[in-house]
Parts: C-alpha cells; structure tokens; sequence
C-alpha cells in the first residue's frame, strides 16, 4: 500500500515512515510537475531502506 501512496503522493510517503522533514522538502519537490518523477523516485528509495532497516532490526532483535 505505501508503494503505491510513494507513486501517487510521494510526500505522505515521508510521513507514514516517520520523516516529516523529508516529507516537506519532498512537498516542495512535488510541486513542479518535472518534480513529480524524482520525487517518486526518492519516496520509493526511501520506503525501500525504511523495509531494510526494520528487517535488520527484527534479526538483531531490536525493537523499534
């Protein structure tokens, strides 16, 4: 579901995961319409490393 939120509002995207400054700049990226493409990119990327980093945390036992 938040792949598809990271195509459709890559800013919300920033929110759900806990990086409202992100989500601000990734706003003011989205803005422009040439915007649009990376910062979707940039939303997919970060939603990517968010999945990585909680799957290192679960091996390692690490509550977050």
């Amino acid at each position: 579901m938040r792949l598809i939120i990271a195509i459709l509002l890559p800013f919300l995207v920033f929110f759900t995961i806990g990086r409202p400054f992100q989500g601000l700049l990734c706003l003011l990226l989205q803005i422009t319409l040439i915007g649009w493409i990376p910062a979707a990119i940039w939303a997919v990327y970060a939603l990517s490393q968010y999945n990585t980093d909680k799957k290192i945390a679960a091996m390692r036992g690490e509550d977050r």
